[in-house]
């Protein structure tokens, strides 16, 4: 659609990919395109007929809450929406929340681990995503979802109450670290780690909530590696280092690249089975 209103070398440099989040699309158009951001928000809403906004996000993910900058294109002008998951339903405000569409297979993959009865704890929830699926697709007797954003927390408590998870998700303000040592300690069967920029610093208080025989850690980070290098082996020792040094137990079973994030950049994730007595 594009090709029939712009010149294709205006187009080289354009990004093939953007997100959709309900009912809003999310595209970054470098300056040298800025020109052409309402053709291109135009393909997009005629392309996905359900899009009712386009906005175009104008810096990187950054800051404690990990927002970015969102300008208003074409379309309602809002930063709110509904998105659709597997059954679930989160409302989310772009502008306010971090949420991606991007980790839906890794949000049930990890429902799909979780075990009949068990204690789970997601210490970097956000709106509840990967909380409120492992509560409706798993047989998990609570789940805990933390998160440090106050605005996140309020639309998670939402989303708990628009999935009917009440019973068994718990929403909780403030910071993992402080949570854990003062409520669950040696307290849960698994735990959700989706923040690549914090898992790592993370990693003790992850190891601290299991229960004290074992239990199983979901590390979500992000690795460089160049051409010849495997990302996903590079993370393993990086992690493997650290779990040497707090005397647990471990192994790791599985690993994967979630998705290129950058020019030899990747999301990672490995499912850590750690066991609190060191073999």
């Amino acid at each position: 659609m594009l090709k029939k209103k712009s010149r294709p070398q205006k187009l080289s440099s354009l990004r093939r990919s953007y997100d959709i989040v309900g009912d809003i699309a999310v595209i970054r158009v470098p300056e040298t395109l800025r020109s052409q951001v309402g053709i291109i928000a135009e393909a997009i809403m005629q392309t996905h007929k359900h899009v009712r906004t386009v906005l175009r996000q104008v810096s990187a993910v950054s800051g404690e809450y990990r927002l970015r900058q969102l300008e208003w294109i074409m379309g309602e002008r809002k930063t709110e929406t509904a998105y659709r998951e597997f059954g679930c339903v989160f409302k989310v405000d772009l502008k306010t929340c971090y949420f991606s569409p991007r980790l839906s297979f890794e949000r049930m993959r990890v429902a799909r681990l979780v075990k009949p009865d068990e204690i789970v704890v997601n210490i970097f929830a956000g709106v509840g995503s990967f909380s409120i699926l492992i509560a409706k697709h798993s047989g998990a007797k609570r789940v805990y979802s933390i998160d440090l954003n106050p605005t996140a927390v309020e639309y998670m408590r939402e989303n708990i109450r628009l999935n009917r998870v009440q019973d068994r998700v718990v929403s909780v303000s403030g910071d993992a670290k402080q949570i854990i040592v003062g409520h669950l300690l040696n307290a849960v069967d698994r735990v959700v780690m989706p923040l690549p920029e914090k898992a790592y610093y993370y990693l003790d208080c992850a190891v601290g909530a299991l229960k004290p025989d074992s239990g199983w850690i979901h590390y979500y980070d992000f690795e460089h590696a160049v051409k010849g290098e495997d990302p996903v082996e590079k993370s393993k020792a990086k992690v493997s280092g650290k779990l040497h040094g707090l005397g647990v137990g471990f192994t790791l079973p599985f690993g994967r690249v979630v998705r290129p994030t950058g020019p030899n950049w990747f999301q990672v994730v490995l499912d850590i089975k750690v066991n609190r007595k060191k073999a």
